[in-house]
């Protein structure tokens, strides 16, 4: 019941006995928001999106490099960062290993969802096999009552009925996007960062085209809001189809019992089958689809000095010098916030050497970069400039799978709404 909104005529096809019926009261009849219903399907009045599984997951926190912005994100940039889990490494830069760390590249191009676009929900063909369910339902309840047990007909009947109506009725929401679609006139691009304990998320593109992944939400728009009567009255219909069956089924003859069985073991592989699919899976699916299946590259580092220099020169790439408000030491400080010389020494060559325009970049330590330190600070300042080395050389390496020019400024596009809520 979780996924009926994930596939298209999914709604048509709960015509079948299916078990766990007082689960799915209990779970779903949260959602109707009124003395009576909260008396009988006690729990919090949680929005729709957060009942089925398509609210609710934190996701990092964003920091644009040009805008400044420091915000935590939800739902969407966590499918998003889980995506970039999926996908394997392109390469592996090589240089003093620590621990393993990765940096995907997300590069958005120029994203329209508009009010009026389809819902990219997935095919129906998994959907189908409900046929199998349906038909051994009906076929098992037409033997009940050919045979003369007419309380096992009833009963059979009674679960296909209430499964048919609850999935129609809940089926029928719609699945949306809320996103804020008109960015400010002039606003830099929304180049920005997703930063994890060993994994760097970037994500590059005009903030029009951003805004869906930081600041977006599934939505389901459902009739009858806020108190969803509709939804109270299916719940009820669930629950009293489970203690009928549950009170009633022992006094059927041994032949409707089992066709009874029979229709709930079909019903029961069907689930199954479903809830095999995993659902973050289908919605990540779904939000690829409505991104215009955006760039994805990945890459692997071996320490997080080598991985913030990789990060730097990736947001350097992708900015292409035109705004004074890249600073890369500020995007190295992200990274590593250590307050000691050494790490402050570092940080000050490191950018030293990204912000000039020479073609080769020098990352040894100079005598008046030692001159105050002892031996152990030393040795620790030269391997971590060895890793900005090793990081420089590997980005050089791979930068024509990185190398993105495709938004410089945003494009200004006149919208007539601040918010588009575009149906996803």
């Amino acid at each position: 019941m979780a996924t009926v909104h994930l596939y298209r005529g999914r709604r048509w096809l709960g015509w079948y006995n299916s078990p766990g019926s007082y689960i799915v009261a209990k779970k779903f009849g949260q959602l109707a928001n009124s003395r009576f219903w909260d008396g009988l399907f006690p729990g919090p009045n949680l929005k729709p999106a957060k009942v089925f599984g398509l609210d609710g997951k934190p996701g990092p926190r964003y920091w644009g490099v040009l805008s400044g912005t420091d915000m935590p994100t939800g739902h969407l940039a966590y499918l998003v960062v889980q995506k970039t889990k999926e996908v394997e490494e392109e390469a592996e830069v090589g240089g003093r290993e620590t621990i393993p760390l990765t940096v995907a590249i997300i590069d958005v191009g120029d994203v329209m969802l508009n009010h009026s676009d389809r819902a990219p929900v997935m095919s129906t063909h998994h959907a189908l096999l409900a046929a199998i369910p349906i038909t051994v339902s009906l076929v098992t309840c037409a033997l009940c009552a050919a045979s003369g047990d007419w309380l096992a007909f009833a009963l059979i009947l009674l679960g296909v009925t209430s499964s048919g109506i609850s999935c129609f009725v809940i089926g029928s929401a719609q699945l949306e996007f809320l996103s804020v679609k008109e960015s400010t006139p002039g606003a830099p691009p929304a180049d920005g960062i997703f930063l994890m304990r060993n994994d760097v998320v970037i994500v590059r593109g005009a903030e029009k085209d951003v805004n869906p992944i930081t600041k977006g939400k599934f939505v389901l728009r459902m009739d009858g809001g806020p108190e969803y009567r509709r939804i109270g009255l299916c719940s009820l219909l669930l629950l009293t189809q489970f203690l009928l069956q549950l009170l009633f089924i022992p006094q059927a003859t041994t032949f409707g019992q089992i066709m009874f069985i029979s229709s709930l073991a079909a019903s029961w592989a069907y689930n199954s089958f479903l809830s095999s699919l995993e659902q973050e899976k289908i919605q990540i699916d779904i939000l690829w689809k409505a991104l215009d299946n955006p760039q994805l590259s990945k890459f692997g580092l071996k320490s997080r000095a080598a991985q913030a220099v990789f990060a730097c020169l990736v947001l350097d790439n992708g900015i292409q010098r035109q705004s004074v408000d890249f600073k890369p030491k500020k995007v190295l400080q992200r990274f590593i916030s250590n307050d000691t010389r050494v790490w402050n020494v570092w940080r000050d060559k490191v950018a030293e050497q990204l912000e000039n325009n020479k073609e080769e970049k020098s990352f040894n330590p100079n005598s008046d970069d030692l001159r105050e330190f002892g031996d152990h600070e030393r040795a620790l300042l030269e391997s971590l400039l060895q890793d900005a080395h090793d990081a420089y050389r590997g980005y050089q390496e791979q930068v024509h799978k990185i190398r993105d020019d495709s938004h410089i400024f945003e494009k200004q596009v006149p919208r007539p709404d601040y918010f588009v809520q575009s149906r996803a």
